[in-house]
């Protein structure tokens, strides 16, 4: 079995990539960010799907990107609440955490390097999208292309490494459909950007809205819990 390094958020879209790269017969191995983000509540998420899924390793590293801020997520500004998909569509929004897919996956090439892997999973989805330009196909192109131009791997290794975005190209309710034929608990995930204390879901962030939105077309129930 191949081995692959899992970007593992503790989200809805990182626990489905983890369960189809398991399904295509990859050894996951999870890397999971505390960047200083509002929901921190992810964290423990990505740790009980990797206790979940008997991952091999599973990473939690620490960046302080609030060091920079810029973002609803790692600064003091509002998370904007009860917009609409034409508003969550027109322009990049201020949850946008800057360059953090390039940052992430930077993290992860390196790890790919020492574990002499190829391939690195990353579950960005641009088909419900919500403004991020770090989600896009052509990004994922680009930073692939860089991949194999500045590693060790990429130049002497027998093959080139490749970045695999199994849901790039779904809806929010497809996955979910396929994470479920696949096993996926999701009442271990964790979406929402402005959680309570409790880590209760606000149901109210982008990120919740376009949740509940993917569980309505799967038709089926959200398992966790709402304010």
């Amino acid at each position: 079995m191949k081995k692959a390094v899992i970007l593992l958020s503790g989200g809805l879209d990182s626990a489905t990539t983890l369960a189809i790269a398991q399904n295509d017969g990859f050894t996951p191995y999870g890397l999971t960010f505390s960047y200083g983000q509002r929901h921190q509540f992810e964290i423990g998420a990505s740790q009980k799907i990797a206790e979940a899924c008997n991952l091999t390793d599973h990473i939690i590293t620490e960046i302080d990107l609030r060091a920079f801020g810029g973002s609803a997520l790692t600064d003091d500004i509002d998370v904007p609440k009860d917009r609409s998909e034409s508003t969550m569509g027109g322009s990049i929004p201020v949850t946008y955490v800057p360059a953090r897919n390039t940052i992430f996956l930077s993290f992860a090439l390196a790890w790919a390097e020492v574990l002499q892997s190829n391939d690195i999973f990353l579950g960005v989805n641009s088909m419900d999208y919500s403004g991020y330009p770090d989600c896009r196909p052509e990004y994922i192109q680009s930073f692939q292309a860089m991949a194999n131009l500045a590693t060790k791997a990429g130049v002497d290794g027998d093959q080139s490494i490749t970045i695999h975005t199994p849901l790039i190209s779904m809806t929010k309710g497809e996955i979910i459909k396929k994470g479920l034929a696949l096993g996926v608990d999701y009442s271990l995930t964790h979406s929402c950007y402005d959680p309570d204390k409790a880590g209760n879901a606000c149901g109210r962030c982008d990120s919740c809205c376009i949740r509940l939105k993917g569980f309505q077309e799967a038709g089926t129930a959200d398992p966790i819990n709402y304010t």
